[in-house]
């Protein structure tokens, strides 16, 4: 038998397990202005410190984005037909049989709640932004994922989607694997994740 490596995995939930990305492109219009609003939501998100209203940072992202308000509102109303990377529910069925699965997300309590459903596969512990009060990368909602575990931070393997994670949960203690499916720039060239790959398929050997 394998040894374990790591006693829980926590996931992002927007961009590492789903892919946010092709619905954001739809809404939009073009995969142009997909990419322009989600980045700049993306930026909103991981600099708001405190938290305020998630979907007004969509909201936000979209007029900074010449994206029309009606177009952030079907987005929100569409959250629902959000999908999981094609292997994202054999690997977290997977894990599961191993360890405990988590997700930490910058969403909103009720989007997250969405967005959890749309993956197909139950997950038991899900802190939200809005339950800490801050947004990744303040440490305070990786503490918390941490605290409903009940452990310590490097035995606890958190999948990054967005750069941001990288450093938000290095800076918590927690080693990094960072699904780059997007070959994203990272946020912090001085803080690298311990792993890096474009699937998630890779977790299985490391769990």
């Amino acid at each position: 038998m394998a040894e374990v490596k790591y006693s829980a995995v926590v996931f992002d939930l927007l961009t590492a397990l789903l892919d946010s990305w092709s619905l954001w492109n739809e809404v939009a219009g073009s995969e142009e202005a997909g990419l322009l609003w989600r980045t700049r939501y993306l930026e909103l998100t991981y600099q708001a410190g405190a938290y305020r209203s998630y979907e007004g940072i969509i909201h936000e992202a979209a007029a900074a984005t010449a994206v029309r308000a009606a177009r952030a509102d079907e987005l929100i109303r569409r959250w629902g037909e959000l999908r999981p990377w094609p292997e994202a529910q054999q690997v977290l069925r997977a894990l599961q049989e191993k360890v405990p699965v988590a997700v930490a997300t910058n969403a909103s309590i009720a989007l997250a709640q969405t967005a959890v459903a749309a993956l197909g596969v139950p997950i038991e512990t899900v802190v939200t932004a809005e339950e800490a009060g801050w947004y990744k990368p303040d440490p305070r909602p990786y503490r918390m994922v941490l605290e409903r575990l009940g452990l310590p931070p490097q035995s606890v393997l958190l999948v990054a989607g967005s750069a941001g994670d990288v450093p938000g949960a290095a800076a918590a203690g927690m080693p990094v694997f960072w699904h780059n499916r997007r070959r994203l720039s990272a946020a912090d060239a001085r803080v690298r994740p311990r792993y890096v790959a474009e699937s998630l398929l890779p977790l299985l050997d490391l769990v």
